[in-house]
């Protein structure tokens, strides 16, 4: 019995961090390579992203576009954001596309 009780703690907690952790490496990936014309709460409003007129994550079109869509424009580069399908894997720009959306809320 103290067994099982060990065992459902244990799963648990693994189920509480993973998603935090997910978050937080998204978090930060998305601090080194994406705030500086995203700014850090994705409005844009840096002086780079206001100078490349980079579109707010804050804008209905921004919240309405799918994960796919920005994950096709993250892949592909869009305007003159570049491609960062060499500089992130997969996994870091799902993770990214996933905190984008909680700056979204």
């Amino acid at each position: 019995m103290n067994r099982i009780r060990t065992a459902a703690l244990i799963l648990l907690a693994a189920s509480i961090a993973a998603p935090a952790f997910a978050q937080s490496a998204g978090a930060d990936t998305y601090k080194a390579k994406c705030a500086m014309c995203h700014g850090p709460d994705g409005t844009a409003s840096t002086p780079t992203g206001k100078a490349m007129k980079v579109p707010s994550f804050k804008d209905p079109a921004e919240i309405k576009a799918s994960d796919a869509d920005l994950i096709a424009t993250t892949k592909s580069g869009k305007g003159k954001m570049p491609s960062y399908s060499t500089k992130l894997s997969d996994a870091q720009i799902k993770e990214v596309i996933a905190y984008i959306r909680t700056l979204q809320k």
